[in-house]
């Protein structure tokens, strides 16, 4: 098992702290023959948010399910709180679990749905009545104990089962795509607002979405799903400005890709020859061997875009372009810009008394090397 937060394998190990969840060698296969989740080593530290992020079918959810109790694991096992809970039913596992259909049941109040994990567990009714008046004033819905699922909308729904996910204390909550049926404008809303909740209460979450925004607004640390395997895993900054591989570069925010060939590798660095002709020199990363095809990543953010007659500073990464489209977007301008490379997009904020640069006159595409990373072209799939 490896270490670090930013170990392929996911694994954390060396701290003192017991892991509230662990995942020893677990994997899953439904039909003996396709993996869903490859051989997976996972460390949940204790009071975190983690998000489990990656597109469909990447194996994220099935995950979160082996934790929670509703699918079995086809190797390996999964410790909660130091024991063994393989073949602990879920009802017995004291999680907390939030789905994206909300899972509510229509003929029961707001307090008898919130009330249900209580009183499944034979909890007294003057216990029960209290618990379930905190817990719907932590998602602000006390004056609505008597109101049916059916008259809530979906924001208050989703509010519900968050509550009956948290009524019991437990010590972890899994969230499924909870806010995945929501409008833009109410999931960014209840998306501040669960992370409010996590700091406030200091219960684990594990998140799972395929939203990367959502991940990096919320997690204390993001898993990146592919394939049934964990990519990365690291602090939404780490993830960002560092990706380790060519899939979570594309994957988490926006990416410039361009096609080079790598002439010379050094500690660090790479040289690397433009398909158009020309070079540029970026960060090495594992895998990028001389003489290979390879791709470099640089976000839209990182460039700068000037006239062609502007002065370029050394040793700066640069495209020669034509601007084909611009994009007011109030607080910055997209352009797009084709090069002998391919389109590249640029992210350029606005100041006051900028011009917008059009198509009339050639421009120059600008970037410090340390921007831009070189990844093995094997690794785009």
């Amino acid at each position: 098992m490896s270490s670090g937060t930013d170990s392929p394998t996911a694994s954390i190990s060396g701290s003192a702290v017991q892991p509230i969840v662990r995942f020893a060698g677990v994997t899953k296969s439904y039909d003996g023959r396709n993996v869903v989740v490859q051989p997976l080593d996972l460390d949940v530290r204790r009071g975190e948010f983690l998000t489990l992020l990656g597109p469909s079918g990447s194996g994220k959810t099935t995950t979160l399910m082996m934790l929670a109790g509703f699918e079995s694991p086809t190797t390996g096992h999964i410790m909660l709180n130091g024991a063994r809970v393989d073949a602990v039913p879920p009802f017995r596992r004291a999680i907390g679990v939030v789905f994206q259909n909300y899972a509510l049941f229509p003929h029961l109040s707001v307090a008898e749905n919130v009330a249900f994990p209580l009183s499944v567990r034979k909890r007294p009714r003057a216990e029960i009545a209290l618990r379930v008046q905190r817990a719907l004033a932590m998602v602000k819905l006390e004056s609505f104990h008597d109101r049916r699922p059916l008259q809530l909308s979906g924001g208050q729904q989703q509010r519900v089962a968050l509550a009956r996910a948290l009524v019991f204390d437990p010590d972890l909550v899994l969230l499924d795509e909870p806010l995945g049926a929501l409008d833009k404008q109410l999931r960014e809303q209840l998306q501040y607002e669960l992370k409010s909740l996590h700091t406030q209460l200091g219960v684990t979450m594990i998140y799972v979405t395929h939203d990367q925004s959502e991940a990096l607004t919320m997690s204390d640390r993001i898993a990146v799903f592919n394939d049934g395997r964990i990519e990365q895993i690291a602090d939404p900054r780490t993830l960002y400005e560092t990706p380790r591989s060519l899939f979570v570069a594309r994957f988490i925010g926006e990416n410039n890709l361009i096609p080079v060939i790598a002439d010379r590798i050094g500690a660090d660095w790479v040289e690397a020859r433009l398909a158009g002709g020309g070079t540029l020199r970026a960060l090495a990363t594992p895998g990028v061997r001389v003489g290979a095809a390879s791709i470099a990543t640089i976000r839209p953010e990182s460039i700068r875009i000037v006239p062609a007659s502007a002065p370029i500073p050394a040793m700066a990464g640069m495209l020669a372009g034509r601007v084909v489209d611009v994009t007011y977007l109030g607080d910055h301008q997209r352009y797009r810009v084709q090069t002998d490379s391919g389109e590249m997009v640029v992210k350029c904020a606005i100041e006051p008394g900028d011009r917008t640069i059009d198509g009339r006159v050639p421009v120059m595409l600008i970037w410090a090397p340390e921007h831009c990373r070189i990844f093995p072209a094997l690794h785009q799939a």
